[in-house]
């Protein structure tokens, strides 16, 4: 496809949109291509904010009358590999947010952010299903699966999600429901940005009452004892807890709290919904497992979910990659250990093992795209992208992959891939049978491949054959494309 733009093809773009249009050489360029990830520098050709979804139709038909790729962002959460060339969306100016509380759903637009939904829908007494960070997008995150923090006892975000608003690669507005094109919706939850860009969704809410959360912290040097108490508590927790344990090399930087200031730490997450004597009580093990040098959990407000996990709220630069274990045995353990334990030099700043099963394990509403459903954890790792550690991370990354082989399932979970290296890691979220659903779908909706930024499929396989014969028949003066 063609990546570049004439002076009248921009003035045309202008005209028929409502938002701003970007070269690069204008002043606001750089900030609306900017991803919170700061090591990610995208250079698309132009950027154009989109006000609504009308917006959006229109720039995709102005792209595809030029055969011109498209890419998408909103808060730039999820931009770990650069976009090079194109047309790049930004949808941050997308702020539809309605909460119907009779009801219990809301709808929300592409470039609204978890913190918008928690905040207004804590004010009904409800919550929606939002991860580790208020601080992304709802819709990338959701369509990504969206791994909540209560997702033990929900399941992914996707789950509950009602419609899409779609705009596909012809610029066509699409609504996708479980009846009304019920093929996308089944690609889309989970299927990340394969086929088009998602304007708007609508989504269940929850009771947002009597959760108990919050982490414990152990100094580095109980590793060992608190991992391996973490992985027999665990076998034994309700759907109704979710947890996570993080191993952190945490900087000497003013915003760390005192006692954990450059420490090595193991962090360990939890969150319950019910009862906050049995909540309590469901955490004692792990309380006891070693001496604890901050005990942060107890009641907690919906509103502060931030304070579970202590994702960064600033942009920063970082490296990060993930993959999906079948089980935490013996040998695993020894792995993360060996990586990771207290005596340890290691570029990465945190390695995480997140509890999935429970409501996670079984789609709440038919089949979808999720890749993470019959794993027992999730594991991540994240560096800060500079020098000299950038140049290291990708090496540690992979040893440490290479040595969980045996207790990984192969696979990894869309939202927690991290960069991708090559076409068929950038895949390694689907199976074989979704893959060629999306591939299926992806010749049907976007048959020229606009949307081939990020995490998405190939197009479906030419059999060479069939166009040589075509080719023969037509005397010869056909031109064979591949």
């Amino acid at each position: 496809m063609q990546s570049h733009a004439s002076f009248s093809d921009v003035s045309e773009l202008q005209l028929s949109v409502h938002g701003p249009v970007f070269t690069p050489a204008d002043p606001g360029f750089a900030p609306e291509v900017a991803a919170f990830n700061l090591s990610t520098h995208h250079q698309p050709d132009l950027a154009f904010g989109a006000l609504d979804a009308e917006d959006v139709s229109a720039a995709v038909r102005w792209a595809a009358e030029r055969g011109m790729p498209v890419s998408v962002q909103s808060t730039g959460h999820g931009a770990t590999n650069a976009i090079e060339g194109g047309l790049l969306i930004s949808t941050r100016r997308m702020l539809e947010l309605s909460i119907d509380p009779l009801e219990k759903t809301a709808r929300v637009g592409a470039g609204v952010r978890w913190k918008a939904v928690v905040e207004l829908a804590a004010t009904f007494g409800l919550m929606g299903l939002c991860g580790s960070t208020s601080d992304v997008g709802v819709v990338g995150y959701t369509l990504g699966g969206g791994l909540p923090i209560l997702g033990r006892k929900y399941g992914f975000a996707s789950d509950h999600v009602i419609a899409f608003e779609l705009v596909t690669a012809d610029g066509t507005r699409r609504r996708v429901t479980k009846e009304e094109n019920p093929e996308l919706f089944y690609l889309l939850r989970g299927g990340k940005g394969n086929l088009g860009i998602v304007t708007a969704i609508e989504f269940h809410l929850f009771p947002a009452a009597d959760l108990y959360a919050g982490g414990l912290y152990f100094d580095g040097e109980h590793a060992a004892t608190v991992l391996q108490q973490f992985s027999d508590w665990v076998t034994s927790l309700p759907q109704e807890a979710s947890a996570s344990l993080a191993f952190l090399r945490l900087p000497d930087m003013d915003i760390i709290p005192e006692p954990l200031r450059g420490k090595f730490v193991v962090h360990l997450r939890y969150a319950y919904q019910g009862d906050a004597m049995v909540a309590s009580q469901l955490l004692e093990p792990m309380r006891q497992s070693a001496p604890f040098m901050m005990d942060g959990t107890g009641p907690l407000d919906v509103t502060q979910f931030d304070m579970i996990h202590q994702d960064p709220d600033q942009p920063v630069p970082v490296r990060e990659r993930g993959f999906l274990l079948d089980r935490l045995d013996g040998a695993a353990r020894d792995a993360i250990l060996r990586h990771f334990g207290p005596d340890v030099e290691s570029p990465v700043l945190m390695a995480e093992l997140r509890l999935l099963g429970g409501a996670l394990a079984k789609s709440a509403d038919g089949d979808d795209t999720v890749g993470a459903r019959d794993a027992a954890f999730s594991f991540f790792m994240a560096g800060m992208a500079v020098p000299p550690l950038a140049e290291l991370l990708p090496v540690v990354f992979d040893a440490v992959r290479e040595d969980l082989r045996d207790a990984s399932n192969g696979g990894t979970f869309v939202n927690l891939h991290g960069h991708f290296v090559d076409a068929e890691d950038r895949e390694r979220a689907w199976g074989p049978t979704v893959r060629e659903r999306l591939r299926k779908a992806k010749a049907e909706f976007d048959p020229k491949n606009m949307f081939s930024f990020g995490h998405v499929v190939g197009l479906p396989v030419i059999d060479q054959t069939v166009l040589l014969e075509d080719v023969v028949t037509a005397g010869g003066d056909a031109v064979l494309n591949s």
